[in-house]
């Protein structure tokens, strides 16, 4: 039998939906890009297309945004998605697909999460922490060691 197409039992998306997903991405990107869209709100701002996540029946596909500097982002996202059925029929014309999946536009929080812990690791008393695990003065260094050498 062959390799199966779908998700794997781990979860992971298999290699064919991971390309699928990129090529999406990359098709959105330039249907941004050009700027054909009927919208004077989307006109102004420059989005970055994150990810793209196709289901494992490609019917359906999450495009991760951000506006460039993160201003008006409710507004830019419901634009977006109003405009979702032309932005698929644009996608349609650059990506050969036998269906092509319905885009739903969200905000990509990846970005504000990679800020929180960089604000956190930042922060003094994390400082410390990392600096006395990483002089091995802590208190279960002990410990480890003794695992270490049986």
């Amino acid at each position: 039998m062959g390799k199966s197409k779908k998700a794997s039992d781990s979860g992971t998306p298999s290699l064919r939906l991971l390309r699928v997903s990129e090529n999406l991405r990359h098709a959105i990107s330039e249907v941004l890009i050009r700027g054909d869209i009927n919208d004077a709100l989307l006109e102004k701002v420059s989005v970055t297309v994150s990810e793209v996540r196709a289901s494992p029946d490609l019917r359906h596909a999450v495009a991760f945004i951000m506006p460039l500097g993160g201003d008006g982002q409710e507004d830019i996202l419901a634009a977006l998605n109003s405009h979702a059925k032309y932005i698929r029929g644009q996608v349609g014309k650059k990506v050969r697909m036998k269906y092509l999946p319905r885009l739903v536009f969200r905000l990509d929080e990846s970005f504000d999460e990679a800020t929180h812990i960089s604000t956190l690791l930042k922060d003094p008393r994390v400082s410390r922490d990392i600096n006395r695990l990483d002089d091995g003065d802590d208190e279960f260094s002990g410990r480890l060691q003794l695992d270490d050498n049986e």
